[in-house]
């Protein structure tokens, strides 16, 4: 018999349309995955950290479109904000109605702030651990752009206002708590601080919760000063308005979604 011939190696196959089809469709799966995730990225990083511009407008509706418990929390914990760096804990006793600046500011220092515009104020008392001191902290969420809260913001910078007894804001003396008695004559410190990043006036007006008159009140910052040995200073309610206009400036900043952490504040 003739020797059979040798096989040829037989010819690679090509995929078939089904399965080519089904590697196009995989690539584009990828690809649609892929691209989601980075829409989603790119989104959250936006939601995270919106433009300056983006952040100011959205300042002016937080008082509005944010709870009042992110704003004004029930009870603020201030971990070595106190004296000699005490721990600290004031909890809310009341929740001003918004309103206009009449009820929060003197005539004086409504005046000043009247370059900005007045849209809304917001205010709460809280009372410390020890029911001790009583603060009123509020916003005053401003009709003004950027420039007239940087305008503002330098008047009461360059000429003091922020330091001045007679421009004081008024406390929110709620009845039927222990801020009943928190009137004027029982302010005992304060801060005013104009925001920059966001159409807001941060203040805060700190006073003992026994009702007593003070008649010398100092300015937040410098009754906080380490070996002040006023009545503010020592005890305590300088701490007390500095801090917890700080931890609501801050939840005001962070409802707006502001990427900026500091700003030039008065004073």
């Amino acid at each position: 018999m003739p020797a059979a011939a040798p096989r040829r190696p037989s010819a690679v196959r090509r995929p078939s349309g089904r399965v080519a089809a089904a590697a196009v469709c995989l690539v584009l799966g990828i690809g649609l995955i892929g691209g989601a995730a980075a829409g989603s990225w790119l989104t959250e990083d936006s939601d995270t950290h919106p433009s300056p511009q983006a952040a100011f407008a959205k300042g002016r509706d937080v008082w509005h479109s944010t709870p009042v418990d992110t704003l004004f929390p029930r009870t603020l914990h201030g971990l070595g904000l106190g004296p000699g760096g005490a721990d600290r804990t004031w909890t809310r006793v009341a929740v001003a109605p918004a309103g206009g600046c009449t009820e929060a500011f003197g005539p004086r220092l409504a005046k000043e702030l009247s370059a900005a515009g007045c849209l809304r104020v917001l205010r709460a008392t809280y009372v410390d651990a020890t029911h001790s001191s009583l603060i009123t902290v509020g916003a005053l969420v401003t009709k003004g752009d950027a420039a007239a809260m940087l305008n503002l913001n330098s008047r009461f910078s360059t000429k003091d206002l922020a330091n001045r007894k007679d421009l004081m804001p008024l406390p929110y003396a709620a009845k039927g708590t222990p801020a009943a008695d928190f009137g004027s004559g029982q302010r005992a410190s304060w801060t005013v601080r104009v925001l920059t990043d966001i159409p807001v006036v941060v203040f805060a007006v700190s006073g003992f919760a026994d009702g007593r008159t003070v008649t010398d009140p100092q300015p937040a910052e410098a009754a906080a000063r380490p070996g002040t040995t006023t009545a503010p200073g020592e005890s305590g309610l300088g701490h007390d308005a500095k801090n917890v206009a700080d931890l609501v400036q801050t939840a005001f900043r962070k409802a707006a979604g502001s990427p900026t952490q500091t700003s030039q504040e008065a004073p």
